[in-house]
């Protein structure tokens, strides 16, 4: 192959140019304002989850050991595997569900442009919106003496404790959890919903499609790797959640994150190696859920470009 074939920073003069290039890049200002948010990064989640391995991997004295990796088999590992399971996954479909109704109300049927803000503000409220406020907010609410639990009492007759609905439930934390998990879909999905172009509904009823089969052959695969991946994140979002379920259960529910708490800060008995494997594990759960949703979104991006 010829000089002019050769890769570019084969040649003797290419390279110190690329470095110069690249050192000018680095010392660019834009730099030193991404310094802070790589610091926090490394110092709040990067140092905290490398620090999982040597708890579940090390005893007292610094041996290894694979004693608190198996306990991730004992049943009570299982059973806050499996409940934080169901509860991520109804509360996402649920969620995801209806967010995507709310979010095509307010895109695809022409709504009003100042209704479409209001909607989207709220959900950017809502979608944040959680921890211990939150749960208190439905315990005055939905509680045992809520508001509109009193309301029904009082004017139906209709006693939603007696009638089998317990707010301090799976199915009451499932209703908790809805109500950031659905705001949250409608951020996802909105995006999404835009960039279904008017010209392929038209072209579609244009060849005789129904709305049907417009949605079954062109907008449905469109959509649905943002569906999906929006799907993923919000079992993610539910799957990592603490505050509420443990404000609105006082840790009674057996979920992944209140079983870490309890054994790291000791409430019953101090067991932070257990703490360390059930973080571990959690960590690993999040971390293909995340790829899951990135690899959704690179298959979505062609749609949405």
């Amino acid at each position: 192959m010829g000089e002019e074939g050769r890769w570019p920073l084969n040649r003797p003069s290419a390279m110190p140019r690329f470095i110069g290039n690249l050192s000018r890049r680095c010392n660019h200002p834009a730099w030193l304002a991404i310094v802070p948010f790589f610091a926090y990064v490394a110092t709040f989640l990067v140092y905290p989850s490398l620090s999982l391995i040597p708890g579940t991997f090390r005893d007292e004295e610094g041996n290894f050991t694979l004693q608190f990796a198996r306990r991730l088999l004992s049943p009570e590992a299982l059973d806050a595997y499996w409940t934080s399971i169901r509860l991520s996954a109804v509360s996402a479909v649920l969620g995801a569900l209806f967010g995507f109704l709310i979010a095509y109300a307010a895109v695809a049927r022409g709504m009003p442009h100042w209704l479409r803000t209001q909607v989207t503000v709220f959900s950017g409220v809502a979608a944040n919106f959680a921890g211990v406020p939150l749960a208190f907010a439905f315990i005055a609410t939905l509680g045992t003496t809520g508001v509109i639990t009193g309301l029904l009492r009082a004017g139906t007759g209709v006693d939603l404790q007696r009638a089998g609905f317990s707010l301090y439930s799976f199915a009451g934390l499932v209703l908790v959890y809805l109500y950031f998990q659905i705001p949250l879909m409608v951020l996802i999905i909105t995006p999404a919903l835009d960039g279904l172009r008017r010209e392929w509904r038209e072209a579609a009823e244009s060849l005789g499609a129904t709305s049907v089969e417009y949605w079954r052959h062109v907008a449905g695969p469109a959509i649905m790797p943002s569906f999906l991946g929006a799907l993923v994140l919000l079992f993610g979002n539910a799957f990592s959640a603490y505050a509420t379920a443990y404000a609105l259960t006082s840790g009674q529910m057996p979920l992944v994150p209140v079983v870490i708490g309890q054994a790291k800060l000791g409430n019953v008995l101090s067991d932070p190696h257990f703490g360390d494997a059930l973080a571990l594990g959690m960590l690993l759960v999040l971390a293909a859920t995340m790829g899951t949703y990135a690899l959704l979104q690179r298959m979505a991006s062609k749609w949405q470009g």
